[in-house]
């Protein structure tokens, strides 16, 4: 019998993979790239701001000096963009073997004065995005029979609060397309599944974290009694990443705490 680190690294170690993930510049998806690098991937960091993601580079260096970091500047929401940035890549550089869907937005605001187009953007960056880049990857994934795809959706893919209602049928859509993508493409040898984080203290989030009130309803209301860290999230997105999730397909793993589970 092999040793036990040595059978962890086969069933969970990256090392020879390339994961691109959308929205890494900072937040969950900054997390996630320096999670998937020390598991051995290298990463390639995707933004809209150049700027910001020679920052995220730098950063992610400094806290793994070893890893292999590329950035892949697009707009998520664009779709031939998506396209001619992707073909690019697996052009000039090498295989996207895993794809994390992370680029996302909020707007917060009664569902009755909601504007249409803030409902538009969040349809577009929320959905959209996780269709054009997953289309993207996928068709290089499935020439060469096997892939990953991790979508990001949230605690709302299953429960709603008052403010956020388009928001929440976003990921809820999200979730839906994950299951849809596993059910089209899992013959090609794709695996695609879906995180849905609760509530973690990110940019987007920053609001609600300032709020004493909200906090303090929060902790009451997560069995857990606290806000979540950005790392807690790595070790599923590893897992889904790696061959130990080689029979697991279109399913959405819920990392809240248990806010998800308990009245």
């Amino acid at each position: 019998m092999p040793p036990q680190n040595d059978f962890l690294s086969a069933r969970f170690g990256l090392d020879g993979q390339r994961a691109l993930l959308t929205g890494s510049s900072q937040g969950i998806g900054y997390a996630l790239a320096l999670g998937l690098a020390r598991a051995g991937a290298a990463v390639v960091l995707n933004g809209r701001n150049a700027a910001k993601l020679h920052t995220a580079r730098a950063a992610l260096l400094d806290a793994c000096p070893s890893a292999q970091v590329d950035t892949l500047c697009f707009d998520v929401t664009d779709h031939d963009a998506v396209r001619k940035a992707v073909d690019a890549y697996e052009l000039e550089t090498g295989s996207i073997d895993i794809l994390v869907n992370n680029a996302g937005m909020q707007h917060r605001t009664p569902l009755e004065d909601f504007p249409a187009d803030r409902f538009e953007m969040l349809m577009q960056t929320n959905v959209s995005s996780v269709f054009n880049v997953g289309q993207a990857v996928a068709r290089y994934m499935i020439g060469r029979g096997k892939g990953r795809i991790i979508n990001i959706c949230s605690v709302q893919t299953a429960l709603a609060r008052p403010g956020i209602a388009p928001y929440t049928a976003t990921k809820g859509a999200v979730a839906n397309l994950t299951k849809g993508m596993a059910t089209d493409w899992a013959k090609h040898g794709l695996q695609c599944n879906a995180i849905a984080p609760g509530y973690f203290e990110t940019p987007l989030n920053a609001a609600l974290v300032a709020d004493p009130e909200f906090t303090a309803w929060l902790e009451k209301r997560t069995p857990a009694g606290r806000w979540g860290k950005v790392d807690e999230l790595v070790g599923a997105c590893v897992f889904l990443s790696s061959g130990a999730a080689s029979f697991v397909n279109g399913h959405v793993l819920f990392v809240d705490g248990g806010i998800s589970v308990s009245l």
